[in-house]
């Protein structure tokens, strides 16, 4: 599946984060992994995005809070532009592919992010570039296991376990709980090789947009620092835009 909806930012972002899942086929007393997951890709694929996001930033400290237009195209090309607060104002993203760029308005940078920097947080957030550069489908990516029927939040879910097929993903297992009905992962938990638990993604406020069901609330919480979250809160979004091809160019990174 060519274009799942990463809520990459996760729906970048919620991203960087039309079509209706279907049915999904039961063998035995647990649905086929494959085909929950097949069908939960085929939920959250589009061809074309636009939204604007407002992302906060909780620490033991302090909260920070920003607001930002993206535009994606598939789930190799995304662009991304911060609208605030003022002196992030300017600021732009790309990713094109395995690429990932960063304009700095204050210093008429253009940098590219890659090795060690990939594991930073965006902005300080709990969301790494790593995990906006995930580009490949989840089926392809994981071995799934569907282990019970669970309920969250009073909402009737399946519980899977996902192995990783190959060392180069970032999260060797993840255990989600993806919804019967909407056909979205609700929470996800994702460990390290040492079976420590890093990160606790949750989505909520799922709306219908377009014929599919979108969640416009996105929680993350690092478990590696205390009193750590990141809330990203879709507060518009459009599927199927005409975007320009200079979108998604590096001439559009250092223009005005």
């Amino acid at each position: 599946m060519k274009h799942l909806l990463n809520f990459n930012l996760g729906m970048a972002v919620l991203s960087f984060f039309v079509h209706l899942a279907a049915p999904v086929a039961l063998a035995g007393e647990f649905p086929d992994p494959v085909q929950l997951l097949h069908s939960m890709d085929a939920n959250l694929q589009f061809d074309t995005r636009t939204s604007i996001t407002t992302m906060q930033v909780v620490d033991s400290r302090h909260t920070r809070e920003y607001r930002m237009l993206t535009h994606a195209r598939g789930l190799d090309e995304a662009a991304v532009e911060y609208l605030s607060p003022e002196r992030e104002k300017g600021t732009k993203m790309l990713k094109l592919g395995d690429n990932l760029w960063l304009y700095l308005p204050r210093s008429e940078r253009v940098q590219k992010i890659s090795g060690h920097m990939l594991r930073q947080g965006m902005m300080g957030s709990d969301i790494s570039y790593e995990d906006l550069m995930q580009g490949t489908d989840f089926e392809d990516m994981y071995e799934a296991t569907v282990k019970a029927e669970d309920l969250l939040d009073g909402r009737p879910c399946w519980k899977l376990e996902a192995i990783a097929r190959d060392d180069t993903v970032s999260y060797p297992r993840r255990v989600l709980w993806i919804d019967e009905e909407w056909l979205i992962p609700s929470r996800q938990e994702l460990y390290a090789l040492s079976g420590m638990l890093l990160k606790v993604w949750t989505m909520t406020e799922v709306r219908e947009i377009a014929g599919r069901q979108v969640p416009m609330l996105m929680e993350i919480e690092d478990k590696l620092k205390q009193g750590s979250r990141t809330v990203l809160r879709i507060e518009d979004l459009q599927f199927g835009v005409d975007l320009e091809d200079e979108v998604f160019s590096q001439r559009w990174l250092e223009r005005r």
